[in-house]
């Protein structure tokens, strides 16, 4: 555990670095909590209590903690299995105990023991699945991608429902992150990571074409709450 008269010694530092996590941790906690099924609200709560208690309990004082993209696939099958979110919530908990647990124990030494292909290919699976299942949000489709060899069907009737406005959008989304992470000149803005750009730009197009009325634009699923003086 970090020594208090430790906490405020490179406070300059730290909000620096905590700026920075913070601007990286946002769209990737949204993103993971959707392509979950998981209410988009849940991503940044467990972004934060992550942060909160494995920064508090912690020995390393660089690691970075919140949910992560690879357990994306589980966290949906997960989710079907337990019939409920509520339940997958109980799951969660009980989890994060145990992991506390076997952490005090350091036992995070029997990892070593598993091959680095074995991992990589894991994760490869998981990103191939979860490009797959995001696709159709990608053109604007409705369509829900099921599991097994159901999924190359479910993929040809994504086609039967594009949305020119969210094709158009996901495509400047997807070049801004390619030209934001290997054009030098961008590389040096360090404080704006590329998915967060993306997801500025694309919002701030989205209002664009909603204020011109036209027929691409994407409507608003939240919308600010209306204050007024009586």
């Amino acid at each position: 555990m970090i020594k208090k008269s430790n906490l405020l010694s490179n406070l300059k530092y730290d909000i620096s670095s905590g700026l920075v996590v913070f601007l990286v941790a946002l769209p990737l906690c949204l993103g993971i909590a959707m392509a979950s099924g998981a209410p988009l609200f849940s991503g940044i709560i467990s972004g934060v209590i992550g942060g909160i208690i494995i920064g508090a309990i912690s020995n390393s004082h660089i690691s970075v903690s919140g949910p992560a993209a690879g357990l994306t696939a589980i966290i949906v099958s997960a989710i079907f299995a337990l019939g409920s979110f509520e339940a997958l919530l109980t799951s969660v908990f009980i989890a994060g105990v145990i992991q506390c647990i076997l952490g005090f124990l350091k036992a995070g030494s029997i990892s070593n023991y598993f091959p680095n292909n074995v991992i990589e290919g894991m994760l490869t699976g998981i990103g191939i699945i979860i490009v797959i299942k995001q696709f159709p949000k990608a053109i604007g489709s409705d369509v829900e991608i099921g599991n097994g060899l159901s999924i190359f069907a479910d993929l040809a009737d994504t086609f039967k429902d594009i949305n020119i406005g969210v094709v158009l959008i996901s495509t400047i989304s997807i070049l801004i992150i390619i030209i934001w992470d290997n054009v030098k000149f961008f590389k040096k803005i360090k404080i704006l990571p590329s998915a967060l750009v993306a997801v500025i730009i694309g919002t701030i197009i989205n209002e664009c074409l909603i204020a011109i009325n036209s027929p691409m634009a994407i409507a608003a699923l939240q919308y600010l709450p209306m204050f007024a003086i009586h």
